[in-house]
C-alpha cells in the first residue's frame, strides 16, 4: 500500500513536468486535481489509521473543506495574477487590494478550518484529529521533496 502510495505521487509529480511543454487543457488540469485529491485522501487515511467507517464520514466532508480552502487560495491568487500582469501599470490601489487579499487568506483559511472542525470531533479521535494536522503538512513536503528530487535530475540530463 505504502508503495502504491509513493508510485502514484512520483506519476504525479512526473506529469506536470510532461505537461510544462504545453498548457493543460480546464479537463486535463481538473482530471489532474482528482487524481491528487484521491492520493491526499488515501495519505491522510492511512496516517490516520481511518476506519472504513471514518473513511465513508469523514473524508467527503474534508474533500468540501478542502475545496473551499482552494477556493479562497485561487480568489487571492486571481487578484495577484491580475497586478503582476499589469506590471508597472497597476495602480496603488489594485497593490493594496491584492496585498489585503494575500493577508487576508491565512484568515479565511482559518474560519473553513474551525467551521469544520465542529464536524471532524464528531467522527475523530482527539488523537486522530491532533494528527491531522501534521499529516496534510507531511503529504505537502513528501510533494515537494519529490517536485524537488526531479528537477535535480532533470538539471543532470
Amino acid at each position: 500500500m505504502v508503495k502504491k502510495v509513493i508510485l502514484i505521487i512520483i506519476a504525479l509529480m512526473l506529469l506536470p513536468i510532461a505537461l510544462f511543454a504545453q498548457k493543460p487543457s480546464a479537463r486535463e488540469r481538473e482530471a489532474w486535481m482528482k487524481e491528487m485529491q484521491q492520493v491526499k485522501n488515501e495519505y491522510i487515511a492511512r496516517k490516520l489509521d481511518l476506519s472504513e467507517e471514518q473513511k465513508t464520514k469523514f473524508l467527503p466532508l474534508y474533500n468540501r473543506m478542502d475545496e473551499e480552502m482552494r477556493q479562497a487560495a485561487e480568489q487571492a491568487m486571481k487578484m495577484e495574477r491580475e497586478v503582476r500582469k499589469k506590471g508597472k501599470q497597476a495602480t496603488d490601489l489594485e497593490y493594496e487590494k491584492a496585498a489585503e487579499d494575500q493577508f487576508e487568506l491565512k484568515g479565511k483559511e482559518n474560519i473553513i478550518e474551525m467551521k469544520y472542525f465542529k464536524d471532524f470531533k464528531k467522527m475523530l479521535s482527539p488523537c486522530q484529529l491532533f494528527k491531522l494536522k501534521k499529516a496534510e503538512r507531511d503529504f505537502s513536503r513528501e510533494l515537494m521533496k519529490k517536485h524537488n528530487e526531479r528537477k535535480r535530475e532533470n538539471k543532470k540530463k
